[in-house]
Parts: structure tokens; C-alpha cells; sequence
């Protein structure tokens, strides 16, 4: 069965592959969009009742389409990220073929051959707009834990109130981790933290949303090539923060002096005891010193640039562990909530360019194989790529390229990999 060619075939119906169907659009680029779900998918299904954005809606800027809202400070919960998605989806009409999954994908002569439930489809181009994370990485520690207990992803997690009653265990303090504990915490659940080293940022300071201070130093137009160490940059754990009720810090030091529990990283489980390591302290204040450092840069550039922004006293550690919990008994949790992140699946694209970790060899979304490429990675380009802020220039700079006839580029060879996946180092040693 053959589903159709076209010139372009772009995979993913999210951000990333409605911002690439706009300027394929405006282009005049004939295109179709397959999206295995419905468009705003990942926004409608794996995040929480109180999920809000942690970036202010002023960097909700699709193409075409920027925040026009009345609260550009504010932080849109979940429901309003979908509803935005969907109006822009409809502002322009973009070629979206939901419910169609792309099962393989591979080179034919000339251009491409997509397999999909629906049929078979052929393009003399293709961009995988499908995201950085796709299955959810549990630790094989979990089939340690007593059969009773309520084991959840965090992309399953939506509110306390289904969850069965008693103590919750959140595994990971990524920006997932730490709001979802605070969710719990602010419900008047006991909940246990083990607690990674995922470092934290104000949300405010001096004035302004630490945002808007990044923003204005240029701190998210940085190219990943001004950075050394491109594989390093691009597997960091986000800052966790938070914008719900506003926006305020996520301080885990006034959980803990509010009763949750605070453990370091889950080192094991054995015979219905949980273990951690002995790092609480050190990834506590690891954490803050993240954060104590993005303020002085921020103080640097106000003092260089001649800024008035008002002073404020720098941050005083509220608690501080009088021991390092190393156990916790299985039995006394009924909930345990895996905020370990997500690995990519790419077994489907049988096309040689993944290096030795399964990672895509790419400049800027353009792979080593004439017409492919790929958009919505993390750190694709800049701090933005894949984010509502800044995915619509890496899409425009993809559809540039694309009608210029889709040159490979130069040097870009594919590693031999054992395997297509990549697992996100929210926690367990990052």
C-alpha cells in the first residue's frame, strides 16, 4: 500500500514539526506531517494536573505565532500550553495527518521510504521532528520494591488524589522531581525526596525574572560550537524551578525544614530497605552554588552595563541535614514516582547517522545523509532549540537549507552505535 509522495515528509506533530510545516508552508514546499497521537500530544499526556511552563509566556514565540495573552510575565499551566499549540496549529492549517505512526524509516532511490500504520510513504526529503524522549527510563531497582507498592513514571503522575493514601517516594530532583514533590508536599502528602545533582536558579532576582536577565545578556542565543565540550553541554540537567502561583524558587532546604524527607541519590533496594547515597549535603549545596553563580554573573553585567536594579540579599540556607539518611523501609511507602527521565527511540530510522551513544551526527539539525534532518533536540543549536522559544529558528534555518536542494554536510560520519537511545541524566549519577 502506498500512502503518497511528497517532497518533504516531516515526523512529529509538535512544536518542533508544526514550526518546520510553517515555513515549509510560506515556502510553498509540498509537505505532509504525520503525528503519531494528536497535535499538542506530549503537552496533553505526560504532564500533571498542576503542571505550569517554568519559562515566562513572553518566550512562547512559535513562528507566525508569538504570546499575544494578557499575563507575558506570567506561567501558562498545562492546559493552556495545549490550547496554544492547537490555535496555532489552526492559525496556518499546517498538512497534519494525526493518529499516523512512522514505524521505519529508510533510504530508498531516490530520497526515502517512511513505513507507517497507514501505509507507506516516499519523499525525496525528511525531517524527524519527534522529540528527544520518547520511553521512559525506569531503574531496574524497581522490581526490587514490595509488589504492594504503586510504582509510577513521572509522565503518569497527575495528582496526589490518585495515588493510594500514605508516603510517597520521588526518585530524581530535576525540574520534574522537584515540582512533582512539591505537588505532593503542597497536598499534605509525606513525601521522600532522593535528591540528585541537578543544580537550581532564583526565579527572581534583582528586579526581574532571572529569565528576562538571560535573556537580555544573551545567555539563550549561544551557540552549542562557543561551548567545549558539545556532549557535556547538551546531557545537563535543567535548573529546577518553578512557576506556578507566579513563580517562585524551588527550595528544598524549606521542604526538609517543613517536614519532607531529603535522602541522597537511591543507591539500591534490598530485602524492603531502600538505600541512598551519602551525597545529600553536597548535592544540596552543589545546588546552590549554581544558583549563587548565575546571580553573579548577573550582578557583573548590571555593574558593566550601567543598569539600575534594585540590591538583594543573596540566599541564606534555611536547613542544612544534621546526618546523611542512607535507608528508608519499603514497607512504610505505598508510592514510589520515577522522575528519571526519558530515553530517545530511534530503532526505526535505518539510516547510518548516529554516533558510538546513538545520538544523530548533525550541524544544526542537518545530518551527514543528503535530505535528512532533524529538529526539536535539546541544545540543537541554542539553549532554545526544541523549546517554544527558539525551535521556529532552527526550523527556519532547516527550510533554508531544505530548498536549497538538502545538501549533506561535510565531515558529518556516523559512528557505530549499539543501540539508538540516550538516556537524559536527571538523576543516578548525573
Amino acid at each position: 500500500m502506498s500512502a503518497g509522495h511528497h517532497a518533504v515528509v516531516v515526523i512529529g506533530g509538535g512544536q518542533a514539526g508544526l514550526s518546520m510545516s510553517h515555513h515549509l508552508k510560506r515556502r510553498g514546499v509540498d509537505h505532509v506531517v504525520l503525528e503519531r497521537h494528536r497535535v499538542g500530544h506530549e503537552w496533553r499526556a505526560r504532564r500533571w494536573d498542576s503542571f505550569c511552563l517554568v519559562t515566562p509566556n513572553w518566550q512562547c514565540r512559535l513562528p507566525g505565532f508569538p504570546y499575544a495573552g494578557d499575563d507575558p510575565d506570567g506561567f501558562m499551566p498545562r492546559d493552556q500550553i495545549v490550547r496554544y499549540i492547537e490555535e496555532y496549529a489552526a492559525s496556518f492549517q499546517p498538512p497534519v495527518l494525526e493518529g499516523v505512526t512512522a514505524t521505519r524509516l529508510a533510504a530508498a532511490d531516490p530520497g526515502f521510504e517512511i513505513h507507517t500504520d497507514h501505509g507507506t510513504f516516499t519523499a525525496e526529503q525528511v525531517v524527524v521532528a519527534t522529540g528527544p524522549y520518547q520511553t521512559p527510563v525506569i531503574p531496574r531497582q524497581a522490581e526490587r520494591l514490595p509488589r504492594q507498592v504503586t510504582q509510577l513514571h513521572s509522565g503518569e503522575y497527575r495528582s496526589s488524589r490518585r495515588l493510594p493514601p500514605g508516603e510517597v517516594l520521588v526518585v530524581g530532583s530535576g525540574q520534574s522531581g522537584c515540582q512533582i514533590a512539591e505537588d505532593l508536599h503542597l497536598d499534605g502528602r509525606r513525601v521522600h525526596l532522593a535528591v540528585g545533582s541537578a543544580p537550581r536558579v532564583a526565579r527572581f532576582y534583582r528586579g526581574r525574572d532571572v529569565v528576562a536577565w538571560l535573556d537580555l545578556m544573551g545567555h539563550y542565543d549561544r551557540p552549542i560550537d562557543s561551548f567545549g565540550d558539545h556532549d557535556v553541554v547538551r546531557a545537563r540537567a535543567n535548573h529546577y524551578v518553578t512557576g506556578r502561583d507566579g513563580g517562585r524558587d524551588i527550595d528544598l532546604r524549606a521542604f526538609a525544614r517543613d517536614g519532607m524527607r531529603l535522602y541522597g541519590r537511591l543507591a539500591g533496594v534490598e530485602d524492603g530497605t531502600i538505600r541512598f547515597a551519602p551525597d545529600l549535603r553536597r548535592n544540596l549545596d552543589h545546588a546552590d552554588a549554581v544558583s549563587e553563580s548565575i546571580k553573579d554573573t548577573i550582578d557583573s553585567f548590571i555593574a558593566d552595563h550601567g543598569i539600575e536594579a534594585p540590591a538583594e540579599r543573596r540566599y541564606e540556607p534555611v536547613w542544612q541535614p544534621s546526618t546523611e539518611p542512607d535507608r528508608l523501609d519499603a514497607g512504610g511507602v505505598t508510592s514510589v514516582i520515577w522522575c528519571t527521565g526519558f530515553r530517545r527511540d530511534h530503532g526505526w530510522i535505518r539510516v547510518p547517522v548516529f554516533d558510538g551513544t546513538g545520538y544523530p551526527v548533525h550541524e544544526r539539525g542537518v545530518t551527514g545523509v543528503r535530505g535528512l534532518y532533524f529538529l526539536g533536540l535539546p541544545w540543537q543549536h541554542t539553549w532554545g532549540s526544541g523549546r517554544l522559544s527558539g525551535v521556529g529558528a532552527d526550523a527556519e534555518h532547516l527550510a533554508r537549507h531544505i530548498g536549497s536542494g538538502g545538501t549533506p554536510r561535510p565531515g558529518l560520519r556516523a559512528v557505530p552505535a549499539a543501540g539508538h537511545y540516550f538516556v537524559h541524566p536527571e538523576l543516578l549519577g548525573s
